[in-house]
């Protein structure tokens, strides 16, 4: 077979994967917004028939010889050799599993999924523990397919992101605790700032009223991209011109709905930026996910809970709640929004006591997969150690080991690239304000010129560079973990005058 000979074929497979991945995507999606509970098992039996239809086709043993062939041909075009290897990386993972019992897996995930929706408003962790346990077990025996060298957890965290494993987290985390602890004791013994503005009741319908007009600030076309609800936020995608995001209102909870908006618009513009000609194909789907992370969390909190942003988005804002903010001024505002104190959830926390919150799922997801803990009375040992990092403790399941949806699908070694990403965009975002001028950018309605550098030097990429190249690509420099903790020791001891009152 020639060279040309292959790639036609590849390039057939590239498009039968990719219509298979665009409804079962949709179902997916349908799932978690508007699909009525009752069908759900019927829904689940067919979209896990159709995703071991896609397993044969990405597990077929032509093309992954052709894959393995096209990975290593130097011949070729650079990116479809890149999209070869990361292909015949995901198949050589995915062969060695029985079909059956991927099948199997996938109607688990479902059903595990229905059981912490359904434990999550019941406020009852038994009611999904089971499905906990199994959903771990059958992941171990997944992992356990591939025959690796590397521990099952070490594969997990490689999984999302490529060249992670326990001891360059517990590094990274190591860094963040030794810096972080001290800055989150010394912001709890200062002078709280005032966060009663917030603490209000706010309309869900003039909630959704001002959140149309921030989609448009954001640049969020209704093109290519659409918003939905669902109980805990998320963005999905089919190709680069439809991206599908999702928040969730609450009555006395404005800046939730604000940032998770911002948030996930941050995940969607990534995805409609990256350069066409990868669409439909690895190299936009298979973006690290600390990469990702990294432009939510730089929409969300670099952005989108900064002075300048809020100085062309308040009078909107204030105007819309006219009764309770009328009397606030935007810097209050931005103070409040921005305001530190160590909480139960961890999509509402602060940037400074986030990373907490990850360290605390990193540190359960380690002894969960070493076997030194199980699934009996995880959610006791979960506020526990809540207590003893963040000194505060749940009342209710809902509020503790339920809020996340992330377990219910077994992804495992996924919640540390939050915090990576957030200090990934910390990096970003230092380079960004050498060349442009985001404050003004953001203060005259030109989210655009952020979002066009971000096009430029981190989305169009892909993911035909591994994290640390986009890094070098962007910033000129390797990833720095300080300054992340420098931009968190600036930004807090500003906002609480700690110099001062020491």
């Amino acid at each position: 077979m020639t060279t040309a000979e292959k790639i036609k074929k590849y390039e057939d497979w590239v498009f039968r994967v990719s219509a298979y991945s665009m409804a079962l995507s949709i179902i997916g999606i349908d799932k978690m917004t508007v699909a009525p509970p009752g069908g759900a098992a019927y829904r689940d039996e067919r979209e896990a028939f159709l995703s071991g239809e896609l397993f044969s086709i990405e597990t077929d043993p032509e093309i992954i010889e052709i894959l393995g062939e096209l990975k290593d041909d130097e011949t070729i075009d650079p990116a479809t050799r890149r999209a070869a290897q990361l292909y015949h990386r995901n198949a050589m993972n995915t062969v060695c599993i029985p079909k059956e019992e991927y099948v199997a897996f996938r109607r688990l995930q479902n059903e595990s999924y229905d059981a912490w929706l359904s434990a999550k408003s019941k406020d009852d962790y038994s009611l999904f523990a089971p499905y906990l346990q199994k959903v771990i077990e059958t992941q171990k025996k997944m992992y356990g397919y591939r025959k690796s060298d590397m521990d099952i957890y070490d594969q997990m965290l490689d999984d999302f992101e490529p060249g992670m494993n326990r001891e360059k987290y517990d590094a990274f985390f190591a860094a963040l605790k030794e810096r972080l602890v001290p800055l989150i004791q010394c912001v709890a013994k200062a002078t709280p700032l005032n966060k009663s503005c917030l603490s209000q009741h706010f309309a869900i319908e003039k909630q959704k009223q001002f959140t149309k007009h921030l989609l448009a600030y954001l640049h969020f076309d209704k093109e290519w991209g659409y918003q939905n609800e669902t109980e805990h936020p998320f963005t999905s995608w089919t190709c680069e011109n439809d991206c599908r995001t999702t928040t969730k209102y609450v009555e006395d909870n404005l800046i939730s709905v604000i940032l998770s908006t911002v948030h996930e618009v941050g995940h969607a513009t990534y995805e409609h930026d990256v350069a066409p000609e990868f669409d439909g194909m690895i190299l936009s789907e298979g973006i690290s996910s600390g990469m990702h992370e990294s432009q939510s969390r730089l929409f969300e909190n670099y952005l989108g809970r900064s002075l300048p942003f809020w100085q062309a988005n308040y009078p909107l804002l204030q105007e819309t709640f006219s009764p309770q903010l009328a009397n606030v001024g935007v810097e209050e505002f931005v103070a409040a929004m921005n305001a530190s104190r160590p909480g139960l959830v961890r999509t509402e926390a602060d940037e400074l006591t986030y990373p907490m919150h990850i360290l605390i799922r990193y540190e359960l997801e380690k002894a969960l997969f070493s076997g030194n803990l199980s699934t009996e009375g995880l959610d006791r040992v979960w506020d526990d150690m809540y207590e003893k990092y963040l000194g505060v403790r749940a009342e209710k399941a809902s509020e503790s080991i339920l809020q996340d949806v992330h377990w219910a699908d077994g992804s495992f070694g996924y919640f540390p690239t939050y915090a990576l990403g957030s200090a990934f965009a910390a990096q970003f975002v230092a380079k960004m304000k050498e060349d442009i001028d985001v404050d003004e950018a953001l203060r005259d309605n030109r989210f655009d010129l952020c979002v066009a550098w971000l096009k430029e030097h981190v989305h169009r990429h892909g993911c035909m560079y591994d994290a640390d190249e986009i890094m070098r690509i962007a910033t000129g420099k390797p990833f720095d973990v300080n300054i992340y903790l420098d931009y968190l020791e600036e930004k807090y001891t500003r906002l609480y005058g700690l110099k001062e009152e020491k």
